[in-house]
């Protein structure tokens, strides 16, 4: 095959270039018909079986096909959608670029509080700053597509075992397995990890803040209330040091 020359990628629509003097155009159906005829982009408008996703293909301004694709859910998604809800998650939104009628077949039983189709990266950067408006935004993605989305949320997460390079330069966190039960375990880490360093401040300065009320009233010699606060201290990390097991 020849390797093509000149080419050109939308980001988001499609791409064009020269193959073997040919320019061919792949991409969305949108992206394909802006080089061809009135009587070629009637052709893209085949029936298309529900839930499919379509990629047109047009050889110098003429129609040459359609890729029908299906994709499928990851396995783990209904129960992870499911204990992220559980850990706090409110709201959960699915932002694609696919056609709303292919989002809704794949999702329809997931439960999503909003399904947001048909966008290009910058619709879903304008959907992340809306969604920011009510409270903060952790934004999930793997393509080129999402890094922009990812760099304009509070967290941007990145699936680094099979996504795109950009995707994951652009997040905060990668990760590095093709699971999203990796999201869920972070989630709670982390919130096990604050739960327990708020739980060692609290009682350090508690216990320091008695010791000195003592100390003032004449009840703790200065001695017994230096190595009352040394205990105290190492009361403290040895708690904190809690965070580095399995919860």
């Amino acid at each position: 095959l020849s390797l093509p020359t000149e080419t050109r990628e939308v980001l988001g629509e499609g791409v064009e270039g020269r193959v073997a003097g040919r320019l061919v155009r792949v991409g969305g159906k949108g992206f394909v018909a802006a080089g061809m005829a009135d009587a070629e982009r009637a052709l893209l408008t085949a029936a298309v079986p529900a839930g499919a996703l379509t990629v047109a293909l047009a050889v110098d301004g003429t129609f040459a096909g359609l890729v029908l694709m299906r994709d499928a859910l990851r396995p783990d998604v209904a129960g992870t959608l499911a204990r992220l809800r559980t850990l706090g998650v409110t709201r959960i939104v699915l932002a694609t670029g696919d056609r709303r009628d292919v989002a809704l077949a794949i999702t329809q039983s997931l439960g999503l509080d909003e399904i947001a189709a048909d966008l290009v990266p910058e619709d879903k950067i304008a959907l992340v700053r809306r969604e920011k408006q009510r409270a903060p935004v952790m934004m999930v993605g793997d393509g080129v597509n999402d890094a922009p989305a990812l760099v304009a949320a509070d967290l941007g997460i990145a699936m680094g075992a099979k996504g795109a390079a950009a995707s994951a330069e652009a997040s905060d966190v990668i990760l590095l397995r093709d699971s999203l039960d990796g999201l869920v375990e972070a989630m709670a880490i982390g919130q096990r990890s604050r739960r327990i360093a708020l739980q060692s401040v609290t009682v350090g300065i508690g216990l320091s803040g008695m010791g000195m009320v003592a100390a003032a009233l004449g009840y703790l010699p200065p001695v017994q209330g230096a190595l009352l606060q040394e205990a105290i201290d190492v009361a403290v990390i040895l708690n904190a040091l809690r965070a580095l097991r399995p919860g």
